[in-house]
């Protein structure tokens, strides 16, 4: 994609950032009698906890006061949950709250688990969908108590505050398939109802939220300071050293985080292998809404359009097999259990270091505007390991389609993203993007930010 192509489906951030302020400051209003106010603006950013799931690999987060944990879906517009009868629908449907919640439309695929469409009851304005089941069903919007604690970028810091957002109230059907225990799903889209948007309009901290899977996340314009080997705890601000790299918008899928992605390499010892992709294969189509590179959270693994998986899957296997430095070994393919389609018998890779797999580098050839030309993943971002055997985390697109909106030709799933610094600019629409932490000599985990 060129530049002249890449600046019309990428917004005016400001003018993005303040139509949001816009939309969001009658919800503002609306909470103020609910939100916290020990506190006097400015806010100082909020962090809180994620927990992965093991058993789905999604992540979860615990932000609602007392209440169970929520899923993290970056695609999400809006958070909701299951509430009790008398949590319901406390806001009229022809208000301006819900007038703007209205305007944002269900997925094209949503299969509606109550039959409803918005707005034909007195309440129902807002659409509360499953990115796990792709289920939907009509709303009521209600004012949702949370609790966190503040950050100054190093620790979190007592006493944990409490505040108030406008979410929905979903039955209790919705959430089948989520992670045992949750209850609804946090939307960290850049529409005016996601979790990150209503706290930076309340609470004037900045429009930035950052992602550190699956340990933390933190709201506001914060630096993250992780800890190094033999470094004192925060040493290094993470958020200045990382490269960025543009955020685009599909019409489509305008809650969807793209990057500019422009060709696809593998690479291990001395043999580099090329994915030869049909032209503009994975180029974001601003007119027809497709195409493109996604992140997800709700998607455990990356997935690829077949014309896009196939000459991947090729050159992976080329780089695989030709860049062996233990001669007397063979690459030894074994049966795949569901979903993966290739994996290799682990005993005859080596260890490069304690937690890490002498494995191939895949490189993400980044486009203009972006500080660093590759996001190369490592491989404890692709490799999944079952049983005796390692899998590539990387799957064609199955026969019931893309699971993600405006059919995008890469979706970057949760494994790809896992222990990776991500800084989402949402003033000025860029993302920051660590790469495994490891090879920084860091981790998430490394984080001092939680007293226990």
């Amino acid at each position: 994609m060129d530049r002249n192509r890449m600046q019309k489906i990428t917004p005016n951030p400001k003018n993005y950032f303040v139509l949001h302020r816009i939309i969001v400051s009658s919800l503002v209003l609306l909470l103020s009698c609910t939100a916290a106010s020990g506190q006097q603006a400015p806010y100082k950013p909020l962090i809180s906890r994620l927990a992965k799931d093991l058993d789905t690999s999604l992540y979860t987060i615990t932000i609602k006061a007392d209440k169970p944990p929520l899923l993290l879906d970056l695609a999400g517009s809006l958070v909701w949950s299951t509430c009790p009868p008398s949590a319901q629908s406390t806001v009229a449907c022809g208000s301006a709250e819900c007038g703007g919640a209205a305007s944002q439309e269900c997925p094209r695929r949503c299969l509606h688990v109550d039959g409803g469409q918005l707005g034909d009851s007195g309440s129902s304005c807002a659409c509360a969908g499953n990115p796990v089941t792709r289920q939907c069903s009509t709303a009521g919007l209600t004012s949702l108590a949370m609790s966190a604690n503040a950050t100054d970028g190093a620790m979190e810091l007592p006493p944990e505050e409490s505040f108030a957002i406008l979410g929905a109230c979903a039955p209790d059907s919705l959430p089948r398939s989520l992670p045992a225990g949750v209850t609804g799903v946090a939307g960290f889209s850049r529409r005016p109802l996601s979790l990150p948007s209503q706290l930076a309009a309340q609470r004037g901290f900045g429009g930035k939220f950052a992602l550190c899977l699956p340990v933390f996340a933190i709201f506001g314009d914060s630096p993250v300071n992780l800890t190094a080997p033999g470094q004192a705890p925060g040493y290094v601000d993470y958020t200045t050293v990382i490269p960025y790299t543009p955020l685009l918008t599909n019409p489509a899928n305008a809650a969807g985080y793209y990057i500019p992605v422009k060709s696809i390499s593998v690479a291990w010892h001395e043999a580099d292998a090329q994915a030869i992709l049909p032209s503009s294969a994975l180029d974001l189509d601003p007119g027809a809404g497709t195409g493109g590179v996604v992140l997800s959270t709700a998607t455990p693994y990356m997935i690829m359009r077949p014309d896009v998986y196939e000459p991947f899957a090729k050159a992976f296997d080329d780089a695989f097999t030709r860049g062996r430095n233990v001669p007397e070994t063979s690459v030894e393919r074994v049966p795949a259990p569901k979903p993966f389609e290739i994996c290799y018998n682990a005993g005859f890779m080596r260890l490069k270091r304690p937690s890490a797999y002498d494995v191939p580098r895949i490189q993400l050839e980044l486009g203009a505007g972006a500080t660093w030309k590759n996001w190369t993943l490592y491989g404890d971002n692709y490799l999944v390991k079952v049983g005796g055997a390692l899998c590539l985390g990387i799957l064609p697109m199955g026969p019931g389609g893309m699971p993600v909106d405006g059919e995008p030709a890469v979706v970057m799933g949760a494994k790809q993203l896992e222990n990776n610094l991500l800084v989402f600019d949402l003033e000025k629409q860029v993302l920051g993007f660590s790469m495994l932490l490891d090879f920084a000599l860091s981790s998430c985990t490394s984080s001092t930010f939680f007293r226990n």
